[in-house]
């Protein structure tokens, strides 16, 4: 039997994330309420993985809000940087956060290499109550490589260096539609699904 939840609350405070997050979960039926609905404070994230990130997250926003939560962590993975920035991306430069600043440095960081491969990763975990011992987790991936120029206005983060060699443009060039159909967010959202469907 499917698991319903209705209604749940997202532990982010980013507009962009939560934006995209509400469209995705729509078609699920499911209404998704900011965390600052309730007042929610951010959580910590001091753990290496994203995994870790997302259930410190949710656990947060469940407590306070006394709802189902869903978080998600989620990164860009650069090969020539090792894998940086990783779990740090919405701070690679720093604080304070700041997509421009982010950019920045990974421009500079890659200016002078030649793989410039990458891909977005997104953990997505629900959990139905602060003390869930069983929350559903699910994750994506989107592949790519970046670009040392940004292009279009659509999307957040990293999305106007973020090319698809094969669509020939970058995420924030996408259509928001397709966007919402290919990104790494919206694969481990429909797994998600997947997975709530089955249980």
């Amino acid at each position: 039997m499917a698991i319903r939840v209705p209604r749940l609350v997202v532990a982010s405070n980013n507009p962009g994330k939560l934006r995209e997050l509400a469209l995705l979960l729509a078609p699920l039926g499911i209404e998704a309420l900011p965390q600052s609905a309730f007042g929610v404070p951010e959580a910590d994230e001091p753990h290496v993985t994203f995994v870790e990130n997302a259930l410190a997250k949710a656990r947060n926003a469940a407590r306070h809000a006394l709802l189902p939560a869903l978080a998600d962590d989620s990164g860009i993975l650069i090969d020539a940087l090792g894998g940086a920035p990783g779990v740090s991306s919405a701070r690679f430069a720093g604080e304070p956060k700041s997509d421009a600043s982010n950019n920045r440095k990974m421009v500079e960081a890659l200016r002078t290499q030649p793989n410039r491969k990458a891909h977005y990763y997104c953990v997505i975990v629900l959990v139905r109550h602060a003390l869930d011992p069983t929350p559903v987790i699910a994750e994506g991936a989107w592949h790519g490589e970046i670009v040392l120029e940004p292009r279009g206005s659509g999307g957040f983060g990293y999305d106007p260096y973020f090319l698809l060699p094969e669509r020939g443009m970058t995420a924030a060039e996408l259509p928001l539609e397709e966007k919402n159909r290919l990104s790494h967010r919206a694969q481990a959202l429909a797994a998600l699904a997947a997975r709530l469907s089955e249980r």
